[in-house]
């Protein structure tokens, strides 16, 4: 369970968002190899694009800089041993387009918290 050594240094997430990002991350790294940083961001940006609506970007690797404007509740960035993740939803998309079976799924996983 790679996403139980996860350390979080930055995030406006709901809980129940952060703990999604973590273990799919821990998925991703148990499915691609490490140095396949790009499959691991496609990965986790899909799998937000399907829970959460379009408009997530995630960025993957060991050494990057960034500085990017995000929609409020919908960022994170964490480190997995060396690797470093940044997930967040930009783009035309709000929180309001968080479509309705993921704003269901969010408020029964809220509710379970």
């Amino acid at each position: 369970m790679m996403e139980s050594r996860a350390v979080i240094g930055d995030t406006d997430m709901l809980k129940v968002m952060q703990q999604h990002a973590l273990r799919l991350a821990g998925k991703a790294l148990d499915d691609f190899d490490v140095v396949d940083s790009t499959d691991i961001a496609r990965f986790i940006k899909k799998e937000f694009d399907r829970s959460y609506g379009p408009g997530w970007q995630c960025i993957v690797g060991t050494d990057f800089g960034s500085f990017v404007t995000h929609h409020s509740g919908c960022f994170i960035y964490f480190g997995i041993g060396n690797l470093a993740i940044l997930l967040f939803r930009g783009g035309g998309a709000s929180p309001q387009d968080i479509t309705a079976p993921a704003k269901a799924r969010l408020s029964a996983k809220a509710v379970e918290a």
